[in-house]
This record gives structure tokens, C-alpha cells and sequence, in this order.
């Protein structure tokens, strides 16, 4: 797991040098686009059979903000890596089990024609807030020493982009590895997610 961690920081830092330094051609026929993004996340915890981590758990509605860079590699190929700021979690009949992380993905991208794309590729999750919060606005911040300080999934996704750089998105990611700090268990964050994005 170190050694996939450390290669998708690797791969993200090469192509962030390589959106710095790549020039465009023409204004019309960018190379390298930056853009901004914000949406709704749908976000809960799964064991490692599949099911949910409580039975009665319920996802948690959150939001995502973000910064991307959409690097052209030919007429049909992209790479887009993002930082963005992600709100995910739980919650069941008592409480909201919280845990907001800044993810960093790597995502591959095809263009099919007329604006829409399809996307995939990891993603590494660094938590920056973990804790619990009962209904009546009580909270508790002992959830973060049970929870690992990365994350590690990887994202599937379409998305349209129209003529004036307005975007639409939708995404799912999938938790591959175990964020709680217990080896007894085996929990994984599920996210779904839907939002707008502007490409400059």
C-alpha cells in the first residue's frame, strides 16, 4: 500500500510540473486547462464484505470543492489531476460519524466527442477532521485516532463539458483500502458523487 501511495503522489506531482510548464497552442486549442469544481457527495463506510458498517446506517449528504488541471495528450486522451477538499462519513439513528479528507486524484480521461468524457484512476485521501456529532449538536472529536490518516480508492466517472467551459460531473468512488486504524476491522469509504465544474 506505501509503495501505490507514494507512486500516485509521484504521478501527481509530474503531471502538476508538466501543467506549469506545458504551453498552449493557440487560444482556441489549450494544451493544459485549469478549472474550479463543487458538488454534492453521498458518502457512507462499508465492511469488508459489502455491507454496511452499522445496520442501520444511513449515507451522509456533504459537499466537494476543488481545483483541477485537464492536460491534453491528444485529440481523444486526457489527464486531469485534482485537489479537493471532501466532506464524507455516516450517519445512523444517533449519531454523524465525520470524516472530511483532501483527496488527490489521477484520473485518465477519454473524450468521446461533443463535449462528454469518461474517467477513471486513483485517488489518495489525506483526512484533515474526524469526529462524531449526536443530533441535538453535541460533539465529539475521539473519532480521528480510529481512523488512518490516508485513504485509498479509485474513481469512475462521466462528465460534459459545454462550449462556454461549464461542466457537468458525476463520480463514484470506490475505497480500496481499510481506514480504520484496527486491523480487526475492515472498513472502506464509498462516495458517490454529482456537481458542476468551470474549465478557463
Amino acid at each position: 500500500m506505501k509503495k501505490i501511495t507514494l507512486t500516485t503522489c509521484f504521478l501527481l506531482f509530474i503531471s502538476f510540473c508538466f501543467a506549469q510548464t506545458t504551453t498552449t497552442k493557440s487560444s482556441a486549442d489549450k494544451t493544459v486547462s485549469l478549472g474550479i469544481k463543487a458538488g454534492v457527495n453521498i458518502a457512507n463506510w462499508y465492511n469488508k464484505s459489502g455491507n454496511f458498517v452499522t445496520t442501520n446506517n444511513d449515507a451522509r449528504i456533504g459537499a466537494y470543492a476543488g481545483l483541477f488541471a485537464h492536460i491534453h495528450l491528444g485529440d481523444l486522451f486526457a489527464v486531469q489531476p485534482e485537489v479537493v477538499y471532501s466532506m464524507q462519513g455516516f450517519k445512523n439513528a444517533n449519531n454523524k460519524y465525520v470524516a472530511n479528507y483532501i483527496n488527490i486524484p489521477l484520473l485518465g480521461q477519454v473524450m468521446l466527442g461533443n463535449g462528454f468524457r469518461v474517467e477513471t484512476g486513483p485517488q489518495l485521501g489525506i483526512l484533515t477532521d474526524a469526529k462524531t456529532e449526536d443530533y441535538a449538536g453535541n460533539e465529539n472529536p475521539g473519532l480521528k485516532p480510529f481512523l488512518k490518516s490516508t485513504d485509498f480508492s479509485w474513481t469512475f466517472g462521466a462528465s460534459y463539458l459545454s462550449p462556454i467551459g461549464v461542466g457537468a460531473e458525476v463520480r463514484y468512488n470506490m475505497g480500496l483500502s481499510n481506514i480504520r486504524t484496527s486491523t480487526s476491522d475492515n472498513v472502506k469509504n464509498r462516495v458517490w458523487q454529482i456537481g458542476l465544474f468551470y474549465q478557463f
